[in-house]
């Protein structure tokens, strides 16, 4: 076994090798670059190298640099992660020619599996069901539309290093095609240094399941069943669980028996995921294998009690298999949701900044957060917007759902946006929680964006309530303040008034010996609770069922969270909440005459020029965050009056970018 291991990655995954490694008694080295020199994985780790400036092209997409760290320190084996160099074909030979264990599958693996063109070709050969489509790279724009119309829309044009949904697009005419292959080639230029494009058809309804394959050095394979990751938003997985609602035992054996073929052709030696589109029959086609760990690796963990990290650690040490097909079974549901730095209120625009409130729920055999953040540090605009991975286990799926729903209400993070109101409201879908979904899940639910009206709530009295209590204990605190003037202290009335989104909840609030009996109409709220001021958590019982949920005063309002509804109630005297109703409405300012950043990010090009006159829906900007391009057009004809910001500046949230006449 390794003596020391050298983990070339960052953040979340970089934390999660590091602590198998050290349960296995194994010493780590981490890399980091500029903007990584306080992260946790640089903490964790035995021993850290500087690699190099932020941008990942400078620091962690460098071999050399990976190399002489591994020299410099004496790291006998590179643990990669997922994304950076992880599915790098040449990285992998490199290493091996250094006299240094790759812990990930060998080279020639790689390169037939990580070419998506080539890998759609030998799965054809090993006996693996395929989508049509076109496995060569094009040329152009225009001769992708040509075969487009060949196949016939809708069209996937795909890069063919891509993942991670970038160098991705769904094309449904010509049109699309034509933008969508030149968005697809200058993506996957940037992202992966390979440019080449292909298009296959596009299976309505579909499902992405996949499957967990393991393979060592002495010809043993296993398949550890499959993972839902349908639930996506603009092709990126967003909740993934193990196993899947929709798969039955023989589609199962099927889709893992394939995928072990497959495995087997490459002489595959690791773990590795094998991803298929299913259709409503049960149909299912080959999508690509990933030479890596998936991001999404937890939730089968949990369901098989296998440690995936250790058992790659092990291959790459030349180890065999210690079971085999026959000892693997389904232990309960798991079920994973990745919390991002993102506003899902403003369209899941990138939201990077300082953490300053980071407090996951408390881990045990049924929770685990896995995260490479902290309290105090950044979410950086040079990497993805990954803050942790939120995973729940339970007996059944309903009994995962509750778990995660509940595990939710607890994460308390401020400083950024995060979609953890997002992920609330999916874990209370009608469709999600019957497993009748499918990839275009979010899509034709939330096809015009994200609001708080979609978070449902089935009693917003007992938040109303809640805000209730917290009143009340801001306000005994303040009657106990001593020197009052004798007959002059101050009268606690029992009525109070609740304004909360544009409702008025009339309550009354009468102590009890552990807490507060709160009446709205002809419903009582026996509340208990150990709450204190300052502690945004706030758990206790209610008419003895056990809560949870996040509250804070700002001003006159008690921000409260609770299953993903935020709401901002004002607790007042009945007469206070007469006289609020009478105060005139300040009107937002005019902004029409201004094109303003939605989110921090570089501004990479700016479309127009003083003095141009923009239709509707034309290019003004594009402005990279977190490793996507985002374009903004104009939502109506504008001429420009002035450049703001130019190509190459840094922007902040609101920041004016362009004016208009």
């Amino acid at each position: 076994m390794f003596k020391k291991i050298l983990i070339a990655n960052r953040g979340e995954i970089a934390c999660r090798v590091i602590k198998t490694a050290q349960r296995m008694g194994i010493k780590t080295v981490a890399v980091y670059s500029e903007a990584d020199q306080r992260s946790l994985h640089v903490k964790l780790a035995d021993e850290a190298v500087f690699i190099g400036p932020a941008p990942s092209k400078e620091s962690y997409l460098v071999m050399d640099k990976i190399i002489a760290a591994c020299k410099e320190t004496g790291a006998e084996a590179v643990h990669p992660g997922y994304g950076f160099l992880s599915e790098n074909e040449e990285f992998a030979r490199r290493i091996e020619e250094e006299g240094i264990k790759f812990i990930g599958p060998k080279h020639y693996s790689i390169a037939k599996m990580g070419d998506k063109i080539a890998s759609k070709k030998l799965a054809q050969e090993a006996g693996v069901n395929t989508i049509p489509g076109y496995n060569d790279a094009i040329s152009g724009p225009d001769e992708a539309v040509e075969i487009a119309k060949k196949i016939g829309y809708p069209v996937m044009i795909k890069a063919s290093a891509g993942g991670g949904g970038k160098g991705l697009r769904v094309a449904w005419n010509d049109k699309e095609a034509h933008e969508g292959f030149a968005s697809c080639v200058s993506e996957a230029r940037n992202s992966f240094g390979d440019d080449r494009v292909f298009i296959e058809k596009f299976v309505q309804e579909p499902r992405h399941i996949e499957i967990q394959v393991l393979g060592d050095a002495h010809g043993h394979y296993v398949y550890l069943f499959e993972r839902e990751c349908s639930i996506q938003r603009r092709h990126q997985k967003v909740v993934e669980e193990a196993p899947s609602p929709f798969i039955d035992s023989d589609t199962r054996k099927a889709m893992g028996e394939q995928a072990v073929a497959l495995a087997r052709a490459v002489r595959y030696e690791s773990a590795g995921t094998v991803e298929f589109v299913v259709g409503a029959d049960k149909s299912f086609y080959f999508l690509e294998m990933n030479t890596r760990l998936q991001v999404e690796h937890p939730v089968t963990e949990y369901i098989t009690g296998l440690d995936l990290v250790e058992q790659m650690i092990r291959v790459a040490a030349g180890e065999e298999l210690a079971f085999a097909q026959k000892d693997l079974k389904i232990n309960g549901w798991a079920m994973e949701c990745r919390i991002n730095a993102e506003d899902p209120f403003r369209g899941f625009l990138p939201s990077t900044g300082r953490l300053v409130k980071f407090r996951a729920p408390p881990e045990n055999a049924s929770v685990r957060v896995d995260t490479g953040v902290y309290e105090g540090g950044e979410i950086s605009m040079f990497y993805d917007s990954m803050i942790a991975k939120l995973i729940v286990h339970g007996a059944t799926r309903e009994e995962a759902v509750e778990r995660m729903r509940d595990a939710l209400n607890g994460f308390v993070i401020r400083g950024i946006s995060s979609n953890i109101p997002f992920q609330a409201a999916l874990m209370q879908h009608p469709r999600f929680m019957s497993g009748a979904f499918n990839t275009g899940f979010i899509a034709e639910e939330y096809a015009d964006g994200f609001d708080a009206s979609m978070v449902p709530h089935d009693d917003p009295a007992l938040l109303a309530a809640i805000a209730v209590f917290a009143r009340r204990r801001y306000i005994d605190r303040a009657v106990k303040i001593g020197g009052q003037h004798p007959g002059f202290g101050r009268q606690v009335k029992r009525e109070w008034v609740v304004v909360m989104h544009g409702q008025h909840y009339p309550l009354v609030a009468t102590p009890t010996e552990r807490g507060m009996s709160i009446s709205h109409g002809d419903k009582t709220y026996d509340i208990n609770s150990e709450w204190t001021f300052g502690d945004q958590l706030f758990t206790g019982t209610v008419n003895g069922q056990p809560i949870c949920l996040q509250i804070e005063r700002q001003g006159m309002t008690y921000q409260i969270s609770h299953f993903g509804l935020k709401v901002a109630p004002i607790v007042m005297t009945s007469r206070a909440a007469y006289l609020l109703s009478l105060m005139p409405e300040k009107a937002p300012p005019d902004l029409s005459k201004f094109l303003i950043s939605p989110m921090p990010g570089l501004l990479r090009e700016v479309a127009a020029t003083e003095g141009q006159e923009v239709k509707a829906g034309e290019k003004l900007v594009v402005i990279e965050a977190m490793k996507m391009e985002n374009i903004l057009r104009a939502e109506h004809d504008v001429k420009v009056k002035k450049i703001v910001a130019k190509p190459g500046a840094s922007l902040s949230v609101d920041e004016v970018i362009i004016e208009f006449e």
